[in-house]
């Protein structure tokens, strides 16, 4: 396998997918040094997502009950601290910036810090595994990040325009749904007692993109740059 063969399949879904959702923006552009700095920033953010894994995971060794111990392991231990770690960089680095100056900047900065966790957390697991775990998780774990970033990023992009406890609700909710996929997702993945439970896990992603392209068509429609809906509104 050519090695710039499997560093194309390593870092291009991410790259490719980021560029996607830059490219749905098509009323207001976002700056690109922001962006390429919400990108660097995720891909930072699996840094602290590994410490904090690794101590939480302590807690549950002790459990004796499997289902009990995985269900604890895929929605708080991987789901809830990664989208955490990813929230947490998104507040950082976009949520206060002029740019981000509609609903639909939330979903753009949120694929932009996913992307940049799945694209370094992907050149982790493709050293280990090679050319099938890259192939395996272009179709799979890549676009179940997207999916994930999209809709917490819908809701963040509503809570920046909300005040009050309408925006510590639409926060909440992004971070849950964005965890709950997620965690959904690992869940499947990882049950071996039924291991063609790994079809559920596409049917969460499949599930994620159906809700993802909702919240993109949503967020575009009722953009306050989007021309078109002031003109047949007249």
């Amino acid at each position: 396998m050519d090695i710039f063969m499997l560093i194309a399949l390593t870092i291009g879904p991410g790259i490719a997918i980021a560029m996607y959702i830059y490219m749905r923006d098509r009323f207001d552009k976002e700056p690109r040094k922001l962006l390429l700095k919400c990108f660097l920033w995720g891909g930072f953010s699996i840094i602290p997502a590994i410490i904090i894994e690794s101590a939480a995971f302590q807690f549950i060794v002790p459990i004796q009950n499997d289902l009990l111990f995985l269900l604890l392991y895929t929605f708080v231990v991987i789901a809830l601290t990664e989208e955490l770690c990813k929230y947490y960089f998104i507040r950082r680095t976009a949520y206060n910036e002029k740019s981000f100056d509609e609903p639909f900047d939330g979903i753009v900065y949120s694929v932009m810090v996913g992307m940049g966790f799945a694209t370094f957390e992907n050149i982790k697991y493709v050293v280990e595994g090679g050319f099938e775990v890259a192939i395996l998780r272009m179709f799979m774990a890549i676009p179940a990040h997207a999916v994930f970033g999209i809709m917490m990023g819908y809701f963040i992009g509503k809570a920046r325009f909300a005040s009050g406890k309408d925006r510590r609700a639409f926060l909440f909710s992004g971070i849950l749904i964005a965890t709950m996929l997620h965690g959904a997702y690992d869940f499947f993945l990882m049950y071996e007692a039924y291991p063609a439970l790994w079809l559920a896990a596409i049917a969460v992603v499949l599930l994620g993109v159906q809700m993802s392209s909702q919240a993109i068509r949503l967020h575009m429609k009722n953009s306050p740059f989007n021309k078109s809906k002031y003109l047949k509104s007249k």
